[in-house]
């Protein structure tokens, strides 16, 4: 049976209607062409235990270590995205990224299902990278075709996740540093992958040179024409392509809790 995709505006990001406890191969190829088309994909209503949202997540693509949290204990792969009532810094993922950049093999999608969510609790912010690659003018796109971004897990994203490092952290946040492309292909589509979180440095340019371009690609791919705003819910699913979108969660206050689950493709 196909299901049923419907996009949010400007065709970034999409709904959809489905119970995630029973799918067939059909559906795990149409969901991930949805996210090929729309960067993200949302599921309402999903009720899901640890065990069966674990079982969901390996049909769309190999479950991957987050090095910086312990995962859920006996969940091995969720990884517990969680706000205190007594936090006082900046919300975990607060400020653009695409997650685990600063790997050598970055994560392909990104799954988030919230648990403990409060009415109007927060959302998350989506900034398409194809759209945002696509109304780049030609002479940048020449300019950036074989560039190589460095990307450090010490980026200026890392102050969001200290205190929950305190409390479960790994002891490795400052040890991860990689190069990528900065422009790839999704499907037959080019895409702009920087992460304003973790992006310190464009390979083989001065530091001046550098860091005019990185300011000026920084602010391009978070233009208002490029975003979409989530608002989450209690047992809603959302899944990106962290190739294709840029995230940022937005500030609240009080308890929340997500877990997350990031995947090879």
């Amino acid at each position: 049976m196909s299901i049923k995709v419907n996009p949010f505006k400007n065709n970034i990001g999409a709904s959809i209607s489905c119970n995630l406890k029973s799918l067939e191969p059909k559906t795990i190829n149409q969901i991930k062409e949805a996210l090929n088309n729309y960067g993200f994909v949302c599921f309402r209503d999903q009720n899901l235990e640890p065990g069966e949202y674990l079982k969901f997540a390996q049909k769309l693509g190999k479950i991957k270590e987050y090095p910086m949290l312990k995962d859920l204990e006996n969940h091995k792969g969720i990884t517990v995205v969680e706000r205190k009532e007594n936090d006082k810094g900046k919300s975990y993922g607060e400020g653009w990224h695409t997650d685990s950049s600063y790997l050598d093999k970055t994560p392909k999608y990104t799954c988030l299902m919230g648990k403990i969510v409060k009415k109007d609790q927060g959302q998350t912010l989506f900034a398409s990278q194809l759209a945002s690659y696509d109304a780049l003018d030609q002479k940048t796109k020449d300019k950036i075709e074989n560039l190589v971004g460095v990307f450090s897990s010490a980026g200026p994203i890392s102050v969001t996740r200290l205190e929950r490092e305190a409390e479960r952290g790994t002891g490795k946040s400052k040890d991860f540093l990689a190069e990528h492309s900065i422009v790839k292909k999704v499907g037959s589509k080019k895409t702009l992958y920087l992460s304003p979180g973790h992006t310190i440095a464009i390979k083989n340019l001065g530091e001046e040179e550098s860091k005019n371009l990185l300011k000026f690609l920084f602010n391009h791919q978070t233009k208002k024409e490029f975003q979409t705003s989530f608002f989450w819910e209690k047992n809603t699913i959302v899944i990106w392509d962290n190739h294709s979108v840029i995230h940022s969660a937005t500030p609240y206050q009080g308890r929340r809790m997500m877990h997350r689950i990031i995947l090879d493709a």
